[in-house]
């Protein structure tokens, strides 16, 4: 099966879209009903690609350890940006993937799976 490709264009007027609040309701629906799933799919991808290693764990011993109040919640609250900024990435990531296996699954011939 070829995967498509989409161009920036696209991907702006998807986006886009996505404003819309109505257009986010059954999205939401399905993801609060596969979110423990997704969870770990999440934590093993960011745990395979390397995001949550030693580097990162030193990274938060560090900024606990920080005397100074003002800089260690300096560094704590980037810590949390970084962290979100990486789940939201690797999150679409996987978000892009199972919507390409269920429009699969829909096109696969009955009883049969997905290549």
């Amino acid at each position: 099966m070829t995967r498509e490709t989409y161009t920036a264009e696209e991907v702006d007027a998807a986006v886009g879209a996505l404003t819309d609040p109505e257009r986010l309701g059954h999205a939401q629906e399905i993801v609060a009903h596969a979110a423990p799933s997704l969870q770990r799919v999440l934590g093993a991808a960011l745990s395979e690609g390397g995001w949550f290693d030693q580097a990162h764990e030193e990274q938060v011993t560090q900024a606990a350890e920080t005397e100074d109040p003002a800089e260690r919640a300096r560094a704590i609250q980037t810590l949390v940006e970084e962290e979100t900024r990486l789940g939201m990435l690797v999150g679409v990531s996987v978000g892009f993937e199972l919507a390409r296996e269920l429009e699969a699954r829909r096109r696969a011939p009955a009883g049969e799976e997905p290549r």
